[in-house]
């Protein structure tokens, strides 16, 4: 009903605007006639119209159907198109209510806004202040043709429960509970608006979107960075992570012992704390010596000008004040991986060190340190490939003027950088 007379309104409001979309779900045995419903409307008011099915996956049948549902309007939806949908204001009470009992916080106890700006798509929800009992008269005034979803009333699921068991025992007692549940979120919309700018100034503070500086989140109440986990965790998706997630990257993470290398895996994201700071990583960087496994040995010829791709990233050999024989360029030299123990005599120092301390002191992140590459030849160690550029080593090789592999692009997707954190792409 709600959605019918919102269709019969938009066209006469915005007539050569607007297309309509009905959604299948193939959950009932009549939603095919009422796929013929909609045709029959939108050809009696000229609108273009669109019948998609849609497959829903078993699990939480209502999650699942509105999960398909969204999914289906992203591939519909056109540039600078608005998504409009009937939600009233008795849907808005019933979310509240349904999130209370989840648990939900301030941005779940905001439930719908009329104007609902997503990543990927805007909502307008026109009806959101106007009453079931509205919508009802003003669609017998019009005389619009409608039809009930059964699903409505089958109290097997959550919400047609709250609406035919809960809603009425509650409303016996609170006859303005829909008012004021609407009232709530309105009020908890602003509350999470002003609770936004808090995060935004802590989060600059504190990192970026990949990395959180340690020493100034735990400066923060336990409040805040309770809040800031949460919102950070969350990034670019739709929901934030469950209250017991953020107390487990706290406890499991955060608190751990700085060389424990804990790790939480949560929304296809890994959660890891190197010295002072926390990185959200992707599977394919956290995972990468897994993923994409460097070669033990490979022969070069360098040449100058030519761009080299390594495992730590692309090298241009370039001249320098310092660098290797020019003698080594065309000849065959060999890349090998770092098996672990090697020493290295970098030049300008003094002595040979472990090549392990020397990446430990250069701040490299652990899962970047399987890139780590080492240039030979005849057993003698030219330099070093490294996520932080190549580091040449003292040799027989070395002379004024000489060529150097030069770091210009990194294979990885972050990179520690001087101040701990730093983003960097291929």
């Amino acid at each position: 009903m709600d959605s019918m007379l919102l269709l019969h309104l938009m066209s006469q409001i915005f007539p050569h605007k607007i297309r309509i979309i009905y959604i299948d779900h193939q959950l009932q045995s009549k939603s095919a006639e009422w796929g013929e419903l909609v045709t029959k409307q939108a050809t009696h008011l000229n609108i273009p119209y669109t019948i998609q099915k849609v497959q829903v996956t078993e699990g939480n049948l209502e999650a699942q159907a509105r999960q398909a549902r969204y999914h289906a309007y992203l591939q519909h939806l056109q540039a600078n198109e608005i998504l409009v949908l009937a939600h009233h204001q008795q849907d808005q009470a019933e979310t509240v209510i349904l999130r209370l009992l989840s648990g939900a916080g301030v941005d779940g106890l905001a439930a719908m806004q009329s104007i609902d700006h997503r990543v990927d798509m805007t909502i307008w929800r026109p009806f959101l202040d106007l009453t079931r009992e509205q919508i009802a008269e003003w669609t017998t005034q019009l005389e619009i043709e409608y039809v009930d979803d059964p699903t409505n009333y089958d109290i097997h699921y959550d919400r047609a429960w709250s609406r035919e068991e809960l809603w009425p025992f509650l409303q016996n007692r609170f006859p303005k509970m829909q008012q004021a549940l609407s009232r709530t979120s309105y009020l908890m919309q602003d509350a999470s608006e002003i609770l936004e700018e808090v995060l935004k100034v802590d989060l600059q503070n504190c990192g970026t979107d990949e990395c959180l500086d340690l020493t100034r989140l735990l400066k923060l109440s336990s409040a805040r960075q309770r809040q800031l986990l949460s919102v950070w965790m969350k990034g670019d998706g739709q929901y934030r992570p469950a209250f017991e997630m953020v107390e487990r990257l706290k406890n499991e993470v955060i608190n751990s012992k700085s060389d424990a290398q804990a790790a939480l895996h949560w929304n296809q994201f890994y959660y890891v704390r190197y010295q002072h700071h926390l990185y959200r990583l992707s599977r394919q960087v956290f995972l990468a010596e897994k993923l994409n496994p460097v070669e033990t040995e490979t022969e070069h010829h360098f040449q100058l000008g030519e761009v080299v791709d390594c495992a730590s990233g692309n090298f241009q050999i370039t001249q320098k004040n310092m660098g290797l024989s020019a003698s080594l360029l065309n000849k065959k030299l060999k890349i090998i991986r770092r098996q672990g123990g090697e020493k290295v005599h970098l030049y300008g120092r003094v002595g040979q060190w472990p090549l392990k301390k020397a990446i430990q002191e250069a701040h490299i992140l652990p899962w970047l340190r399987h890139t780590i590459q080492i240039l030979v030849i005849d057993n003698v160690m030219l330099g070093v490939f490294t996520p932080k550029g190549f580091w040449l080593a003292q040799s027989p090789y070395c002379e004024q003027g000489g060529w150097q592999p030069d770091l210009i692009s990194y294979s990885c997707n972050l990179v520690n950088g001087e101040d701990g954190y730093d983003k960097c792409s291929k």
